[in-house]
């Protein structure tokens, strides 16, 4: 397990146009502004699908339904090399933000704190991610975040990484979300409290198939209801695509799937 300086920024494009074009400036354009950024480990744009009504099975009392109105179309992925990363790639930033009204209506910026983005060794350099998903946890009302973190640490993880069919398992633990943080203009940064969201897990699969069936797994039962009483919402999103534009600190010529 590796420990990263990771944050995530939940994407909206616009619908002023087809979404195929607001993805493809997205990786086209927009992408090498981000990519240029000084400090940065890895860049990675995580493109969902267009139909997404929500992986996890149904859970009584949770919300694993993805709502039509709130339904997210990407994320980028960024993990800096340092603290002082973010600082150093503040030029690159204050472009990054003026294009964003480009091709995005709503950006959330979901920052982590340093070392608690967490990369598990789940697989061997050998084996390949064919399918993913990334599943968003909200904290039901009046749990404390310690619990629900140590949770996700304690229990979660170790289960998920337990059953042997992951090729890939990133976490991320947020904190709590400020508007400020991603004020760009002429796009939207609405996230009313009951919406917001407080930790990531991405999970890599060898095929769809295999993907389909952890979903319906015994583990994943299990896991919903250890969950019911921790989480108000659990929306499981099908991955289309997981694009990296910068790894080990170098941006690729070519993006790498």
């Amino acid at each position: 397990m590796k420990k990263h300086f990771t944050s995530s920024i939940l994407l909206w494009v616009r619908t002023d146009q087809s979404r195929q074009t607001g993805m493809d400036y997205w990786k086209g354009p927009h992408s090498g502004i981000i990519a240029a950024t000084p400090g940065l480990e890895e860049y990675r744009q995580i493109h969902l699908a267009e139909h997404n009504p929500g992986l996890w099975p149904a859970t009584a009392g949770v919300e694993t339904g993805i709502p039509g109105d709130r339904k997210i179309d990407g994320i980028a992925e960024v993990t800096f090399q340092s603290l002082l990363s973010p600082l150093q790639g503040r030029k690159q930033t204050a472009l990054a933000h003026t294009d964003e009204a480009n091709v995005f209506r709503r950006t959330l910026l979901y920052a982590a704190p340093p070392n608690s983005s967490r990369w598990y060794d789940v697989a061997t350099p050998a084996e390949t991610v064919s399918s993913r998903a990334i599943v968003f946890l909200r904290r039901r009302h009046g749990v404390c975040g310690s619990a629900f973190g140590k949770f996700v640490k304690k229990d979660l993880i170790p289960a998920l990484a337990g059953t042997g069919v992951l090729k890939e398992l990133r976490t991320q633990s947020f904190m709590p979300w400020i508007e400020s943080m991603w004020d760009t203009p002429d796009v939207a940064h609405d996230n009313p409290i009951g919406q917001r969201f407080h930790a990531a897990v991405v999970l890599g699969f060898a095929d769809k198939a295999a993907r389909d069936t952890f979903f319906s797994s015994s583990t994943v039962e299990k896991l919903s209801r250890q969950l019911t009483p921790l989480a108000s919402a659990i929306h499981a999103y099908d991955v289309e695509s997981a694009l990296t534009y910068v790894k080990h600190g170098h941006a690729l010529p070519h993006y790498q799937e």
